[in-house]
């Protein structure tokens, strides 16, 4: 049995860790709160966005877009949204192992990886995979602008044919409790269907177009393209705080736990010591006696 010295010192280390993790837990609380708010104000343009492309595409010639006319895939581009720092869960671990069970199906020489997060950088440089990109380090201060800069260099290897189709994986925050791991299409562009009982989605109807329709689309594919990785790099950024929050509550909870279990060997181990203590006062006084 352990001393009571080594209990106390233990229930003292698990109170320091547990006002730690109590600490992380209220503060990815209050940037979970910021992140959804501009998720869900994202997540309302996006879809207007995919709305108008999805009525004015059929009406145009996709091939005179380079960003929307499809050829025979050679090169495969991946950009994969991971967080920079981990006791968020299984939030990094979900999308790793997604991620690479998808590039099983592929010949490593013919992929091309753009890695958004340290975690994801590190485990697929560590793995010997190509990554052409990584962005790092800047979580704490995310804006437009850096969804741009990424979409900048992916259209650049895309219109250069380095890369000939890109999918863009990335945590979806459903709630709080749950984040989905999404795999989509980025280019060529294919848009995904409107949900028909949004109550924000509108029939766009027929109107007339000036300029052409084929010029709006051309205007409107790359700020849809931005405000995909946007929207990516939000939901992602809503889904890590929703995880370390989820994580660091449980990792309280357990400390809670824990320190209650060794308090109660602390008073078992104690009381022990005291009647072991009596025991021998009391064979004393009767050795005493009969001495």
């Amino acid at each position: 049995m352990a001393s009571l010295k080594d209990i106390r010192q233990r229930i003292k280390a698990i109170k320091n860790i547990q006002k730690v993790t109590n600490a992380m837990k209220m503060v990815a609380a209050a940037r979970l709160r910021r992140s959804q708010i501009n998720m869900e104000q994202a997540r309302s343009y996006a879809r207007r966005i995919n709305e108008v492309l999805q009525h004015l595409l059929p009406a145009i010639d996709r091939s005179l877009n380079h960003l929307l006319d499809f050829r025979e895939p050679e090169q495969i581009g991946f950009v994969i949204v991971t967080a920079d720092r981990g006791l968020c869960g299984g939030f990094n671990a979900n999308i790793i192992r997604i991620t690479t069970g998808l590039l099983q199906d592929y010949d490593r020489e013919k992929v091309s990886l753009i890695c958004i997060g340290k975690k994801g950088r590190n485990h697929f440089i560590r793995q010997g995979y190509n990554v052409i990109g990584e962005y790092v380090d800047f979580w704490n201060d995310l804006a437009f602008q850096h969804a741009a800069g990424i979409v900048e260099q992916i259209t650049r290897l895309y219109l250069e044919h380095n890369l000939d189709q890109v999918f863009l994986i990335y945590n979806e925050f459903k709630n709080v409790v749950r984040q989905e791991v999404v795999t989509q299409q980025f280019l060529p562009l294919v848009l995904t269907e409107a949900d028909e009982e949004d109550e924000n989605s509108a029939e766009l109807g027929e109107f007339l177009f000036e300029p052409s329709q084929q010029e709006i689309v051309n205007s409107l594919v790359p700020r849809h393209l931005n405000v995909q990785v946007w929207q990516a790099l939000l939901e992602s950024n809503a889904a890590e705080q929703a995880a370390r929050m989820n994580a660091m509550g449980a990792a309280t909870e357990n400390a809670s736990e824990m320190i209650s279990t060794l308090t109660l060997e602390y008073n078992k181990a104690r009381q022990a010591a005291i009647t072991k203590e009596l025991l021998e006062i009391v064979s004393g006084a009767e050795a005493l006696v009969k001495a």
